[in-house]
Parts: C-alpha cells; structure tokens; sequence
C-alpha cells in the first residue's frame, strides 16, 4: 500500500511557475495579466485562498496563482494518492487539478470555502483516472451481499467474527496488500466512498455534496462497499463471505 503521507515538492515559487506556464499554454492564452495598483503592496502570503483567486481571476496574477499551488499541492496529492493509490496517476492529478484552477478560477462565486471547491475539483479528476484505468477491472459486488432464505435465516453460515484478529492481521504485509486489491475491485465511485468516510473521516452528507449523492445513496454504496471487503477479506481467512 502506498504511502499517503510522502509530500509533493512544490515548496517554492520557480518550482511552480512552469504549472503556471502550461495551464496559459493548455488553454490557448498568452500572457494575461493585468497591471493594476491593487496588485501593489499585496502580501500574497498573508492573504486568504479565497483572496487569492479572486486576484488571479481578475488580474491572472501570476504570484497570487502559484502562492494558491504552493499552500494546496500537498493536500490535493494526499488525497489523489489515497483514491488512485498510484503515485504516477496522483501526479497527474495534481497538475490537472491545478489547470482546471487556472481555467475555472472565474466560476468560483465564494459560495463555500476555497478548500471545498478544491476538494470537488480533486475527486473528479481523481475519478476520472480511476475509470480510465480500471475499466473491465472492477468486480460484481452481488456474491458478497448476505444472501438469506424464506425463512429469514441465511443461506450459508455467516462470517465469524474474526475482528479480534484485526490489530494482528493489519501489521502483515500480505494481508494490507489483499485489502488494497479488494479495494481496487471497487467501482471508483464506491473507492471514493470507502476513502471519503473511513480515512478522510467525512460525513455521508459531506460525500454526498462532493459526489453528487443523496444520503441514501451514500449509505447504500458505503455498506454494499464494506460487506464486499469484508467478504473478501473472510474467504482470504478460510471463512464464508456470506
């Protein structure tokens, strides 16, 4: 399992200047700033994100862009590593969240904090990675689901309880990789879930708004989502997944 914790250099501002470049060249501009006296004085780093695209939007101020990269990289790497899990695509992530920044900046109203805004654009490209790359890959969920007969009773013995075993199985090497690959299986969107809930530890309502899921449905994926690890993980264990 990758290591979410590893940081993006993107400490100074040379560093994130060809960013800046590539974004005007990816969206067909050339240089666009605008002089302004308001621009003067201005300590970008003492400034609020929102402040902050509100002076590239307007002017395409070049310091006040990078200054956004600068504080946001780390974050928006964190979290494209833990939905892709591959350091390569978390990359690439990265650089097109922050073109969609540099294209979209005008479309932010100020409506929710900056970081929320960033988070939605972040999970999106994400997805779209996932599917790009796991297309064919992911797996029915319906042979892990409780399956029970007329009587109410199930139809195979359920799982035992091995959750006494967790602390011991979770320091094995094999056993971290199994979970990953069950978490592969995953639709992105379930991924997502599973992510958003138990390590970024947000609220269903919070997924919904950043997914475009009602409660229930976010309910609904996540507990489809988790018998399916957990089966998984119990047939690894010599138990039933049912």
């Amino acid at each position: 399992m990758i290591n979410v914790n590893r940081a993006v250099n993107k400490s100074n501002m040379e560093e994130n200047a060809p960013l800046f470049y590539r974004a005007q060249e990816i969206d067909g501009l050339g240089p666009q700033m605008k002089y302004s006296k308001d621009l003067e004085g201005i300590n970008r780093k003492g400034s609020s994100d929102e402040e902050l695209v509100r002076l590239f939007a307007k002017y395409r101020d070049e310091e006040s862009f990078n200054e956004i990269v600068n504080r946001s990289s780390d974050k928006v790497y964190r979290i494209a590593l833990k939905l892709t899990d591959n350091i390569s695509d978390a990359e690439d992530v990265i650089q097109e969240v922050f073109i969609l920044v540099y294209k979209k900046a005008k479309t932010f109203r100020g409506e929710s904090r900056f970081s929320t805004w960033l988070y939605r654009l972040t999970v999106n490209v994400a997805l779209t990675k996932l599917r790009q790359s796991k297309r064919g890959k992911e797996v029915s969920l319906d042979g892990y689901m409780p399956k029970f007969r007329e009587d109410g009773h199930h139809l195979v013995r359920p799982v035992v309880d091995w959750s006494q075993e967790v602390d011991k199985l979770v320091l094995n090497k094999e056993f971290r990789q199994l979970i990953q690959q069950a978490m592969d299986q995953l639709q992105p969107v379930d991924r997502a879930v599973v992510v958003m809930s138990d390590l970024e530890e947000m609220s269903n309502r919070e997924i919904g708004e950043l997914l475009g899921l009602s409660v229930q449905a976010v309910k609904a994926r996540l507990h489809r989502a988790r018998l399916f690890l957990r089966g998984r993980l119990a047939i690894r264990l010599g138990y039933s997944p049912t």
